[in-house]
């Protein structure tokens, strides 16, 4: 019997992002921008007192529905749970976007939005970052004439660091009365700014956000929509009844709740971070400015070799060759950890 399977063709024509994910433990992970010091211990204990009948159950939301609300200012009816980050941004396409519809992006950026577009049979209509990485706000504004479905963008931007201000959101928010516009944030608590507080201003704005990063949940994968109450029912069509399990829904809870561990580790990253960049600077590296948790590093010609040579050492950063031969993402990890990497370098790349 000759079997052929009956695959979409956005299906056999998807190309991008493949996660190389795999054996990672025990190295120095600076590549995926995750909380190399681990969660907190209020996190940790939460999981551990799931006893064998709450496994054996399904997931109740409401009670840490209502914290993670409160931690994001909002009411309980405008935060919708999801599988984490990614699942916050697949809703979208579940949503709102039709098989030949476009999307709008500004590149470079994080490559899921393209790859859910191309799952969804979307078109991607993609701007491009300034070589200085200054996001394009006229272009934008242009393409928004066009009428996309969505228009994504991190703030801050991975992997540029960059940060669109406020008041150039709002004109893009003005400009998009037939787009969904979302904020994705998940480096919001590096940089310090949100437009949380715009979701009742605007029907159209939604917040996607994550408990990778600070709060250093990524294994357990925990995300959030957050929007206007009745722009996010909408959403809540798409989503499936139990999205989130029972111990991310204790560990995030947990996590938020323990501020001290939050606000401590916020805090650590980012004076590292700027002493990171001086340090970087020093030995000749192209530092751009970042409001994330990690840094765009240009090394040039002699970036190759060294990031071969971190690698042999058990030093994994995620290199950025769409940019350019040198060009690398670090995250900011411990300090130990970044001073093991700075004693591999050259004194002068």
């Amino acid at each position: 019997m000759k079997v052929r399977l009956p695959v979409r063709k956005a299906i056999l024509e998807r190309r991008t992002y493949e996660v190389p994910a795999e054996d990672r433990f025990g190295k120095i992970r600076l590549d995926f921008n995750e909380n190399t010091s681990g969660c907190g211990k209020a996190a940790r204990q939460a999981v551990a007192k799931l006893s064998a009948k709450k496994l054996a159950m399904y997931p109740e939301y409401e009670r840490a529905t209502k914290k993670l609300a409160q931690y994001f200012g909002v009411r309980a009816e405008e935060i919708a749970l999801t599988n984490g980050g990614d699942d916050a941004l697949r809703v979208f396409f579940d949503t709102f976007v039709e098989p030949g519809s476009h999307i709008l992006i500004c590149e470079p950026t994080f490559p899921m939005y393209r790859y859910y577009a191309e799952i969804a049979g979307a078109r991607v209509k993609a701007l491009r970052y300034s070589a200085t990485m200054e996001f394009p706000l006229k272009e934008a504004l242009a393409a928004l004439r066009e009428k996309p479905r969505v228009l994504f963008l991190a703030n801050p931007n991975n992997p540029t660091g960059t940060l669109v201000a406020k008041q150039a959101i709002a004109k893009l928010l003005r400009a998009a009365a037939e787009t969904v516009v979302v904020l994705d944030e998940a480096y919001s608590e590096f940089s310090g700014e949100s437009v949380v507080p715009w979701i009742r201003r605007y029907p159209q704005l939604f917040v996607a956000k994550t408990f990778s990063k600070a709060a250093g949940l990524a294994g357990l994968r925990l995300g959030a929509v957050l929007a206007q109450r009745d722009s996010l029912a909408l959403v809540r069509r798409a989503l499936p009844p139990y999205p989130v399990n029972v111990a991310a829904l204790a560990a995030g809870a947990a996590a938020v709740e323990d501020k001290k561990t939050l606000s401590s580790y916020v805090r650590e990253v980012k004076r590292l971070r700027a002493w990171f960049a001086r340090e970087l600077e020093k030995r000749g590296a192209r530092v751009f400015a970042s409001a994330g948790n990690f840094l765009l590093v240009d090394l040039g010609e002699s970036g190759p070799a060294l990031f071969r040579k971190l690698q042999q050492c058990g030093i994994m950063v995620r290199e950025k060759s769409d940019l350019g031969k040198g060009f690398a993402r670090i995250t900011i990890g411990s300090e130990p950890e970044l001073k093991k990497l700075l004693r591999l370098m050259p004194r002068t790349v």
